[in-house]
């Protein structure tokens, strides 16, 4: 599957936190999400392995109780029921795959939007 990127299409899932699906297939998900200024993701955890790259901006990542800044160009991969929560420095945009697929995220992507 190929999708042309558009401008539109974002969720606020979180106060301060802009999601959009980008494209997934059976056994990945990716996302882009967009981070205002000082938004809060809470300590959460998930059983999806969760990998991402931060293309600008900067968070301030907790997982499993260990602090980490991430800057642009870094990456990550946080494993499965790991806890982790991150607070946005700056506004902040970061591409982000999850495996296998997060199906509450499947809601925000349509179809329509492949026209």
């Amino acid at each position: 599957m190929f999708r042309k990127s558009k401008p539109d299409g974002y969720t606020e899932v979180i106060e301060g936190v802009h999601l959009k699906t980008i494209v997934y297939g059976n056994q990945t998900l990716m996302v882009e999400v967009k981070f205002e200024k000082d938004a809060v993701i809470p300590p959460h955890g998930h059983p999806h392995e969760q990998t991402g790259y931060l293309i600008s901006g900067q968070l301030e990542f907790v997982v499993n109780g260990e602090t980490i800044i991430a800057d642009p160009g870094d990456s990550w991969n946080i494993p499965g029921d790991v806890e982790h929560s991150a607070v946005a420095i700056d506004e902040t945009v970061v591409i982000e795959v999850f495996s296998p697929v997060r199906e509450d995220y499947l809601p925000y992507y349509t179809a329509d939007e492949d026209e």
